[in-house]
């Protein structure tokens, strides 16, 4: 790009990208958005790894990685993180060669390369760019586009830029894709409410159907925020999609997450789990809802199901029970299941939610969301909050009561099909979460928004779990003053009378005129 479109520099975070989705966007042309994001989210997280790569060589001039494999290296730096980066494979020898007619080969060319020389990464990055639908041109604009989202920035803040902005176009992809992006990505604002509840400042962090990692991606950011140690959580993930799956080892990349832990089968976490002896102190989720093709024929029999066996035809139940399965003494986990699982009894699924309420002694919290959050159904959703350990000393002994929370009137509309939670929104659920939870909290009913139930309560609603069923409707401040307006409404009927009288007249006067 010329010297004076490179604009960057005084762009806040958001509008840097905004202003480059859209450019992005403009070059895609014919390519379908399921494909583009491949393409352009692997441009991003190549220039990732050439920018840290680049930064950790002047950090260490006396090691010479422009030749040693990252591995002989071992003890100067962390190789989980850090990639190494071939010469070919510079992102400076790519912008270089930008206008050449063959530079889709040359990219996918450095993707071998890169995957060769880092065995964490084989079989994740795209190589996609040499096809005859992606021209040269194209190519070559979206790689100058790319090269200018960090202008300006020290190597070391650069890399957090192209981490936001990797997560920006996830988002937008997801997205343009409705339904099917929604298989793929969790809004944000959920993962940030679910985050900010279960505050997992420490500990195992589990994901068993982790889509493209954001989960992760937002557990690191809490921690980070509230000036916690990273070091101090581990990442633990389970993902059945393929293509999915390399989305979030690229997420967790340019965030130098480590991903090692973070698996993939085609089977998925019911018939092959990859972690089947983890026990985590967090679980955080978002599974397929209502999903039928779960293979539960298969699995009539299994340790998992303490509760009773979830029926054939849907897994919510089974998924609560596989989170349960894998929650350690104390662990909590946070998921967000479709609405239905609040009162189903299908299958035996009543019996189940009564034994969890009753036997298990497990449900902290259940919110109900407000409509159009999902890219992918509109399917109403709930989040369950479960305890294993409800009596524990970290919070106060919940194990009586449980609270439910009726949040169907927050969220904002960001569109006519999309609704995001505000920040103001997440605050007001998860510090009432927080005022119940924690000793230390001032907690108070709010009709129609909140309600701490006893047990016996809801085991007399036969475990249903709706939280209307509990919060009532909100009280509504009667604010009229009858006075003023009975005498409005008496004022307006006279003045209606008066010009009934005036029209009247004037009517009859119009009549007397007409000659028969």
């Amino acid at each position: 790009m010329p010297k004076n479109d490179k604009l960057f520099i005084n762009q806040t975070q958001q509008s840097l990208e905004k202003y480059l989705w859209e450019a992005a966007d403009k070059l895609r042309k014919n390519i379908d958005a399921a494909e583009y994001k491949h393409i352009v989210l692997g441009l991003i997280f190549l220039k990732y790894i050439s920018d840290s790569f680049d930064e950790l060589s002047l950090r260490f001039k006396d090691v010479n990685f422009g030749k040693l494999p990252l591995e002989l290296a071992d003890g100067v730096v962390n190789s989980s993180t850090i990639i190494f980066v071939p010469p070919l494979a510079r992102w400076e020898n790519l912008l270089t060669a930008a206008k050449k007619p063959n530079i889709g080969r040359l990219v996918d060319r450095a993707m071998e390369t890169i995957e060769n020389q880092n065995p964490q990464l084989k079989g994740v990055l795209p190589k996609v760019y040499a096809r005859l639908n992606l021209d040269p041109a194209t190519l070559g604009g979206l790689i100058d586009l790319v090269s200018n989202i960090s202008l300006g920035e020290a190597k070391e803040q650069s890399s957090d830029v192209l981490g936001h902005v990797f997560e920006y176009f996830l988002g937008e992809f997801a997205l343009g894709e409705g339904k099917k992006g929604g298989q793929f990505y969790t809004p944000r604002s959920i993962v940030e409410l679910l985050v900010e509840m279960l505050e997992p400042y420490q500990g195992k962090v589990f994901d068993p159907c982790c889509g493209s990692g954001g989960m992760f991606v937002q557990s690191e950011k809490f921690v980070i925020e509230h000036q916690g140690q990273v070091n101090n959580i581990s990442l633990y993930g389970q993902e059945s999609n393929l293509t999915t799956w390399r989305l979030a080892k690229m997420n967790l990349a340019i965030r130098k997450i480590d991903s090692s832990l973070v698996k993939w089968n085609h089977e998925g976490s019911f018939l092959n789990d990859a972690h089947h002896e983890l026990k985590a102190d967090y679980i955080i989720a978002n599974p397929p809802f209502n999903d039928s093709d779960w293979s539960g024929e298969q699995l009539r029999e299994n340790r998992r199901w303490q509760y009773g066996v979830p029926p054939v035809g849907n897994a919510n139940f089974a998924w609560l029970q596989h989170f349960v399965h894998h929650l350690s003494p104390n662990g909590q986990a946070g998921i967000v299941l479709a609405k239905g699982a609040l009162t189903s009894n299908v299958g035996g699924e009543g019996d189940i939610r009564r034994r969890m309420v009753e036997e298990g002694n497990l449900v902290d919290c259940i919110v109900n969301l407000p409509t159009k959050l999902f890219l992918n159904t509109q399917i109403p959703a709930a989040l369950w909050f479960l305890s294993l350990n409800r009596k524990n000393g970290q919070f106060r002994n919940r194990s009586q009561e449980i609270l439910f929370i009726d949040a169907r009137d927050l969220g904002e509309l960001i569109n006519r099909r999309t609704r995001i939670l505000t920040k103001k929104d997440i605050l007001q659920i998860s510090s009432t979460y927080h005022n119940w939870r924690n000793s230390d909290g001032h907690y108070e009913d709010i009709k129609g928004f909140c309600c701490s139930a006893p047990v016996g309560n809801v085991v007399d609603m036969n475990c249903v779990l709706t939280p209307g069923r509990y919060v009532g409707l909100p009280e509504v401040e009667d604010e009229i003053d009858y006075e003023e307006r009975f005498l409005s409404l008496r004022g307006e009927f006279l003045r209606q009378t008066e010009e009934e009288k005036r029209l009247n007249a004037k009517i009859i006067k119009a009549l007397s005129k007409i000659k028969i």
